[in-house]
């Protein structure tokens, strides 16, 4: 399903590891149009940073706004829950000029190659933007670590959206100091994928590659130097589930329902998904009926309702009491004694990387409520007759 990565090979293999260690404790202004469902609304689901790459340029996501952008329902909803607001949309400006990030990368003499992928991504002319940014810039070295095939595989013109996905992952929105980015336990990039920040032996390490120098004064920005490129997840979210291999049912259900195209699309989405395991908790004969294509539209009532527009990580989940979903109603989220619930199914794994969203693992299919019904207004009162 899917093209194949020219970095699946060096990858983030940790996905399909989590989910399966977890599963086996438990037992874009996109359109979201399901074909020739009756019940299909085509409608705004959530913008997100890949929206804008995909034949643009990374300046207009930027000008957007300086962090991951997300549709008026996320923003009114998990924003809004979590006790966060939305960035304001940043004005446009022209390019910062004296020493931006490309400017001082090229001086410095050891991101050669660095400097080739953004030129080969066209990225050079936004982050000479005003930003600013934070880059974490892998040096040539930490470059000479990829596979020399893979490397002249991702910088050819046909691969620049994954190396677009690459280089993004290395950029996160605003002026990170050291200082401030040791207090962190992770940071979101504007690839709208997240990387782990963990200081072990006096050591600062992103995701696995240690910061070796810090703080490189820009004038948009300011670049810490990383020895090994990090690597986000270049999989979308049925490619990541069928790796994992637990989770064949829902993928079959996937399909039935027509869904696939719109979760392999770009998102970004939040999957609630049920083991294999969770399937089978259903009554005898249960799934077998919703795969008939005559019980198509309630296989999808069921299906969407696991999807939650945006890329919501499990910290922000915790602080919610409940989550909208692509169906249109609510998730009831509750946390007791440190277990998460999310419609009466219990949270196994959580933050389960894909290119195009996340995926929590969860112990039971959860089953829509009845859709709310309005009630009609009653019929006006026959005037009284007057006697005279």
């Amino acid at each position: 399903m899917g093209h194949a990565s020219p970095l699946r090979s060096i990858g983030n293999s940790r996905a399909s590891a989590q989910i399966a260690e977890s599963a086996g404790e438990a037992s874009r202004n996109d359109w979201l149009c399901i074909p020739d469902h009756p019940a299909s609304t085509c409608g705004t689901v959530v913008v997100g940073v890949f929206q804008a790459l995909h034949g643009k340029h990374l300046k207009e996501v930027i000008m957007i706004g300086t962090s991951l952008v997300l549709s008026s329902l996320l923003a009114g909803g998990f924003l809004a829950a979590s006790g966060q607001s939305a960035p304001a949309a940043a004005p446009q400006a022209a390019p910062a000029r004296g020493n931006t990030i490309p400017a001082t990368a090229i001086a410095a003499g050891n991101f050669t190659t660095l400097v080739k992928a953004l030129q080969a991504a066209e990225l050079v002319e936004a982050l000479s933007g005003e930003g600013p940014f934070t880059v974490f810039a892998p040096t040539d070295a930490a470059f000479a670590k990829v596979p020399a095939a893979t490397l002249e595989s991702l910088l050819k013109p046909e691969n620049r959206d994954q190396l677009v996905a690459v280089l993004t992952f290395h950029v996160v929105p605003g002026r990170v100091m050291a200082a401030d980015a040791v207090k962190l336990s992770n940071a979101t990039t504007l690839n709208g994928q997240r990387f782990d920040i963990a200081v072990r032996d006096g050591k600062v390490f992103v995701g696995e590659a240690q910061v070796v120098r810090t703080d490189i004064p820009c004038s948009n920005g300011v670049i810490h130097v990383i020895d090994a490129v990090i690597l986000p997840e270049l999989a979308p979210i049925p490619e990541v589930a069928a790796e994992a291999g637990d989770f064949t049912t829902l993928l079959a259900a996937v399909e039935a329902a027509g869904l696939a195209p719109v979760l392999l699309g770009k998102g970004p989405f939040t999957v609630m998904a049920p083991t294999n395991a969770a399937f089978a908790k259903l009554k005898a004969g249960t799934v077998e009926s919703l795969l008939q294509p005559e019980n198509r539209a309630k296989l999808v009532e069921i299906l969407t309702y696991h999807v939650i527009p945006g890329r919501v990580y499990s910290d922000a989940v915790v602080k919610l009491t409940e989550a909208p979903s692509v169906l249109g109603r609510s998730i009831p989220i509750v946390v007791k004694d440190g277990v998460v619930q999310a419609g009466g199914a219990r949270v196994v794994a959580t933050d389960i990387p894909a290119s195009n969203g996340v995926i929590h693992v969860i112990d039971t299919v959860m089953m829509p409520p009845p859709a709310a019904t309005v009630a009609k207004p009653a019929a006006p009162a026959a005037p009284a007759r007057r006697s005279y």
